[in-house]
C-alpha cells in the first residue's frame, strides 16, 4: 500500500483508514452523512493525493491528446480545463480523465488512482508523435475543498480572487504561502468549492492552514466515503463501477464529451453508435419504496426478468431515499419508467429519473 503525504495526519484525525486503488486512505472521519452535510452546507476537505498526474508537453501535445481522448481539446484556452475520457479500440473506456491546459504547448491530465500505469501505457502507446510525456503521480498532492463556504473560507490565504476561477477554470498562484499552486474549480461534489495541486513536501503547510482559515465556517476533513454519496447525487460517473473497459461513452450518458469534429481512438465505431443508437443506456433512478440498492444488484422488469444491474447506488443522505445508476435496454430509460430493484428477496420498485438526484 501507498501512503500520501498526509497519511500519518489523517491517521492523528481518528479516520477510518482502507485500501484504495493502492493507497492507504481515509474512508471516513466523524461518519459519512455529517461528512456529507458538511460539504452540502459549509465546507469540506478531502485528501485525494492518490489520483495520477501526467504532463503532456512539445509541439505535439495537443496532436496526442486529440488522438486519445474524446473531447475537442483544440477548444480548450489556457486557464481552463475539461472532461474527458480515453476510448480504446473495442467500443469501451480506458479512463475518464480532466485535461487542464496550463501553456501554451503543456498540458496536464489527472487520471483515476487506479489506472495510472494503464492509462500512462496507453498513451505511451499512441505517442508516436515526439511529444514529451512526465509521470508526476508519485511527485504531486491534491486537495480538494469543496462546499459553498470554501471561497470564503479560504480567500485569505490567496492572492487571487477565488470568486473569479469559474467551474472548470483555473489559476496558477500562491497558495497558503506556498507559490506556483494549481486552484482548479473542477470539483466532484456538486457543492462548488476548488482544487488545489501542490507538491508532497508542501501539503502539510497547505492542510494546516486550510483548517486554521476554515475554523470559523465548520470546516472538516472529509473521507472517501462522503465522496462517493456525493459525486452519485449528482450523477457523476465512477471508473470501474458506471464506466469501464466494456462500456462506450455513448450509452453511458457521455456524448456530451465525445466530439466527432475530429479523428481519436475508434471514433468511427462510436459515431456509428452514436447515429443508429445505442442498445442500452446509463440511467439513475430513485427507490418508491425502503431500501438501498447497491452496486450488483439486479434491475428487473415487472415480470421478475433481470433487464440491467446496478453501477452505483446508495442511501442517498441528502433526499433520504435510496438512488443508484445502472445500465438497462433503451426501452426502459425513458425518465418516468418503472422499474424493480431487487434487493435480497423482494423486488422494490423504483423510477428513472432525471439527472441530477441534488438540485441544490
Amino acid at each position: 500500500m501507498k501512503d500520501t503525504a498526509l497519511t500519518a495526519t489523517h491517521k492523528a484525525l481518528g479516520a477510518k483508514m482502507v485500501p484504495f486503488a493502492g493507497f492507504n486512505m481515509p474512508v471516513q472521519y466523524e461518519g459519512v452523512n455529517i461528512e456529507h452535510d458538511t460539504v452540502r452546507n459549509a465546507v469540506g476537505v478531502f485528501d485525494v493525493s492518490h489520483m495520477g498526474e501526467f504532463l503532456i508537453e512539445g509541439e505535439h501535445a495537443m496532436e496526442l491528446i486529440q488522438k486519445v481522448s474524446s473531447n475537442d481539446v483544440s477548444k480548450l484556452t489556457i486557464g481552463k480545463a475539461q472532461y474527458s475520457c480515453m476510448p480504446n479500440e473495442n467500443g469501451g473506456i480506458v479512463d475518464d480523465l480532466i485535461i487542464y491546459r496550463i501553456k501554451e504547448s503543456t498540458y496536464l491530465l489527472v487520471v483515476n488512482a487506479s489506472n495510472i500505469e494503464k492509462d500512462w501505457n496507453w498513451i505511451a502507446s499512441k505517442n508516436d508523435l515526439g511529444a514529451t510525456m512526465r509521470n508526476l503521480s508519485d511527485d504531486y498532492s491534491l486537495l480538494a475543498i469543496q462546499g459553498p463556504k470554501a471561497v470564503e473560507a479560504m480567500q485569505s490565504l490567496t492572492s487571487e480572487d477565488l470568486s473569479a476561477i469559474k467551474f472548470y477554470s483555473f489559476v496558477v498562484g500562491d497558495f497558503a504561502g506556498i507559490e506556483h499552486v494549481i486552484i482548479s474549480a473542477t470539483g466532484y461534489t456538486g457543492s462548488g468549492g476548488f482544487e488545489i495541486y501542490c507538491k508532497n513536501n508542501e501539503v502539510k503547510q497547505i492542510w494546516d492552514k486550510v483548517f486554521e482559515a476554515g475554523k470559523n465556517f465548520g470546516i472538516k476533513p472529509i473521507g472517501l466515503a462522503a465522496r462517493d454519496t456525493l459525486r452519485l447525487e449528482m450523477g457523476y460517473c465512477l471508473y470501474g463501477n458506471d464506466i469501464d473497459d466494456t462500456t462506450s461513452p455513448i450509452e453511458a450518458g457521455l456524448g456530451w464529451i465525445t466530439k466527432f469534429t475530429k479523428d481519436f481512438t475508434n471514433s468511427e465505431a462510436l459515431k456509428a453508435e452514436k447515429e443508429r443508437g445505442p442498445e442500452r443506456k446509463l440511467i439513475a433512478f430513485e427507490l418508491d419504496g425502503r431500501g438501498i440498492p447497491r452496486q450488483g444488484y439486479d434491475i428487473v422488469d415487472n415480470n421478475g426478468k433481470t433487464i440491467g444491474s446496478v453501477t452505483s447506488g446508495t442511501m442517498s443522505p441528502s433526499l433520504g431515499k435510496g438512488i443508484g445508476l445502472g445500465y438497462v435496454p433503451v426501452v426502459f430509460s425513458e425518465v418516468g419508467s418503472k422499474i424493480n430493484i431487487q434487493i435480497r428477496k423482494k423486488a422494490i420498485p423504483a423510477t428513472v429519473v432525471k439527472l441530477p438526484f441534488y438540485k441544490g
